[in-house]
């Protein structure tokens, strides 16, 4: 079984509400210069620094700022605790949700009416992604990854070739 956990960190646009003081969402764009920037971004086990799952400099972990959100590839370790918890917890789906470490650059703010204040997310330091059992979006996601193994690729080129009548 496969190692990987992905998903989206951050989607961006949806709304959440912060320790009932105020809504928030994060703004398209909002990682693009702290990627560009920040060399080292961490992966952890509900946002514990004792719980390194991966990092970006050494490769176990990619992020990407897509139309979405913040995705991220998570390459988890089942050699150490904390790896081979987060790969039973995500596959069992008791952990399915993320949460982000940063500081704000830029916000902006809303008046809310008759509701909460809303703040927008314009641009921030990311400094940690972290898989949660209770993120503040519920919107985020975590899985394992699905991997196709060569000989599934290649009984599906086959079929492919086969119902277009090509000889194999």
């Amino acid at each position: 079984m496969g190692n990987t956990v992905s998903g989206y960190a951050v989607r961006f646009g949806d709304e959440t509400t912060i320790a009932g003081e105020f809504r928030e969402k994060v703004k398209y764009g909002a990682f693009t210069r702290t990627l560009q920037q920040n060399p080292d971004v961490l992966a952890l086990l509900a946002h514990d620094y004792g719980r390194v799952l991966g990092r970006t400099t050494s490769g176990t972990l990619t992020l990407k700022e897509d139309r979405i959100g913040l995705w991220f590839s998570l390459e988890a370790d089942p050699t150490t605790p904390s790896g081979a918890e987060c790969i039973g917890t995500v596959r069992r789906g008791d952990i399915h949700g993320c949460s982000f470490g940063f500081n704000v650059r830029k916000e902006r703010w809303e008046d809310g009416g008759d509701r909460l204040p809303l703040r927008i997310i314009e641009d921030v330091d990311l400094w940690e992604i972290t898989l949660t059992a209770s993120p503040a979006y519920k919107t985020t996601d975590a899985a394992i990854a699905a991997r196709s193994t060569p000989d599934r690729v290649r009984l599906k080129a086959e079929a492919a070739m086969k119902a277009r009548g090509i000889a194999l």
